[in-house]
């Protein structure tokens, strides 16, 4: 660590920006024009407001307050306050509408419980639609609506925080499993902001500034773009997240606007953008501003984000911007950047070597063969941060003690200061997460000269005859055949129905609906992947839009869907996006009931 950095809290950071009054958030709204700019002073008085409200709910240090807050600028304001009063704050998803509530009440009540909050603070509208949880959650005291406590002028009654002590609790997306709660301590966050801002992205101290629509409930929109520029005193402009996939111009038009400097984004953002943005929407946009274009959060596609650079180039896009970036709510946000300034770079290995021995051999440019042996790129996502590590092992290296050689393929685990203590109440989860010492990702990937490579999780390897295949290489030529909606394509491998052998299936979404052009596609698919991979498909699922399940973040759930096409599920899903009349009358009945219960008699019985 550099002798000149010394780490404060996130509350210390924040009254410490509060000396500016030309920096600040400011908040876009979907529905209207209006555009609040809260400078850091400003952000320092509101969160004030906001602690003081929390502290007159009866909440005290270290007590936990649950927010599913779908407007930003209250999110923020309630997470900050929160912080600043030394009460733990649990980000909470809202819901993205009232299709499947059932399943969003149930991972709600499992977020309450498991965090165990006293409070929960939330809209009114959204209020209404929670009767269930307060009901169920016996140590959830109340319910609170935020609109009293925007106006409320309760004093903030300042705690102190150890940089030792739990800022917030960040539950993971739960695309392999149930979620758990992250402990994250104000020296996690510390560390990480400096790895980030300082060590990554060379960020400039008030003059860098920032454009996000990316959900605040959501590692990579939280820390990334609330608690980072607290630290750095830089202007962010918020967009909500919806607003961003319904109209993608308007991310790239508020960077032009506003002549945003760094700005990050997944995967199918850049392939959304490429997809949907207009020739005519592209008229006066200058992104000539734009010094970082961060990529991460799933896996990166090389051929995405060149096809997003080979696009907007004419409007000033330059493809050095990109930054490919690996990391994880247990490492509180980053673990690796690529260089600035040096755009997408990638390792061109032999797919065979990589599939049946797990190493990954460069492909040179006069290698015989190389086209049959597959050849496959993987984005470069740079090197351990410093004062951290980044190491290789095998799988069943118990006590992490034979690192694996360079261009090995093995599980990457984590050592250093933005590595969280642990699960919250979760012991033995915690436990099992680490091995000597090392944090385990799951991940599985190479170091070559220290430079990261991901292949992806241990957990969703197919392996066939001996042969290690990665879902995400079967999805990508899945995804590109005309008819398959791509980013939302899950593959797969699973022992039912005969327990025999590995079966591979990949299960996509498309609009065509006609049974003989779905079989026909279906056989489309079958080919892609057979030609590009030389692996045969067991079975080929076509879905409609919006029914593979999704994260709270929109990561796609390989594991349950998996699940689901075991039990016979699958096929009778109806998508997210259709509500059925009469299920959701039932679930609005059951909730509002609950709330009723509750507010009348103040039982948490059933």
């Amino acid at each position: 660590m550099s002798a000149d950095w010394k780490p404060r809290t996130v509350a210390q950071a924040l009254e410490d920006a509060a000396v500016s009054t030309q920096t600040g958030f400011r908040f876009l709204e979907e529905s209207t024009e209006v555009e609040p700019f809260f400078t850091h002073a400003g952000i320092e008085r509101s969160s004030a407001r906001y602690g003081g409200a929390l502290q007159a709910l009866g909440l005290k240090k270290g007590d936990r307050v649950a927010l599913i807050l779908p407007d930003n600028a209250d999110f923020v304001f309630a997470f900050l306050g929160a912080i600043r009063a030394g009460i733990v704050p649990v980000p909470i998803y809202p819901p993205t509408g009232l299709g499947k509530l059932a399943g969003y009440l149930e991972n709600t009540l499992h977020i309450v419980e498991k965090s165990g909050a006293k409070v929960l603070v939330t809209s009114g509208e959204i209020k209404r639609m929670l009767g269930t949880i307060q009901a169920k959650a016996p140590q959830l005291e109340q319910v609170v609506a935020i609109e009293p406590l925007r106006s409320a002028r309760e004093d903030l009654r300042p705690v102190k925080a150890e940089l030792s002590d739990p800022c917030f609790l960040q539950f993971t997306s739960g695309s392999t499993s149930r979620p758990k709660g992250v402990i994250l301590t104000h020296e996690n966050l510390a560390a990480n902001v400096r790895a980030i801002m300082q060590l990554g992205l060379a960020a400039r101290d008030s003059v860098d500034s920032g454009v996000s629509w990316l959900p605040l409930y959501h590692d990579m929109g939280l820390i990334g773009f609330v608690i980072a520029p607290l630290y750095h005193v830089n202007t962010i402009t918020f967009l909500p997240p919806l607003l961003f996939l319904k109209r993608p111009a308007r991310w790239l038009e508020t960077l032009s606007r506003y002549k945003g400097s760094i700005s990050f984004g997944p995967n199918f953002a850049y392939a959304l953008c490429v997809k949907r943005i207009r020739e005519q929407e592209m008229e006066g946009l200058d992104l000539s501003h734009w010094r970082i274009a961060g990529c991460g959060a799933e896996p990166i596609r090389a051929e995405n984000l060149r096809a997003f650079a080979d696009k907007f180039a004419r409007v000033g896009f330059d493809e050095k911007a990109f930054v490919c970036c690996y990391g994880m709510a247990e490492s509180t946000l980053a673990i690796s950047f690529s260089k600035i300034n040096t755009g997408v770079v990638t390792d061109t290995v032999k797919g065979d070597a990589l599939w049946a021995e797990g190493k990954a051999v460069p492909v040179r440019a006069d290698d015989e063969g190389a086209e049959s042996e597959g050849a496959v790129p993987i984005v470069q996502c740079g090197q351990a941060f410093e004062g951290h590590q980044i190491g290789v092992f095998a799988p069943d290296d118990e006590e992490s003690a034979r690192p694996l050689a360079d261009r090995d393929v093995g599980e990457l685990r984590l050592r250093g200061p933005s590595v969280t203590p642990g699960y919250y109440n979760e012991p033995e989860i915690t436990k099992q997460a680490f091995a000597g010492g090392w944090l385990r990702t799951g991940d599985l990937g190479y170091l070559a000269d220290g430079f990261v490579h991901i292949c992806g999780r241990s957990k969703e390897v197919i392996i066939v005859n001996g042969r290690n295949y990665y879902p995400q290489d079967l999805e990508w030529e899945a995804g590109a055949v005309q008819g398959v909606r791509k980013g939302n394509v899950i593959a797969f491998g699973t022992m039912k129905p005969h327990n025999d052998r590995e079966r591979v299936v990949i299960a996509f979404e498309t609009t065509v609906s006609q049974p003989a052009e779905k079989q026909a596609l279906q056989a489309e698919v079958r080919k892609a992947v057979q030609q590009a991979l030389g692996l045969t498909v067991d079975d080929v699922v076509a879905l409609a839009p919006g029914v593979l399940p999704k994260t709270s973040s929109g990561k796609l759930q390989r594991a349950r869907t998996r699940e689901l096409f075991e039990s016979g599920e699958l096929l009778d899903r109806t998508s997210a996006r259709e509500v059925d009349k009469l299920d959701l009358a039932k679930e609005l009945a059951k909730s509002q009931l609950g709330f009723l219960r509750h507010a009348i008699f103040g039982t948490k019985n059933d």
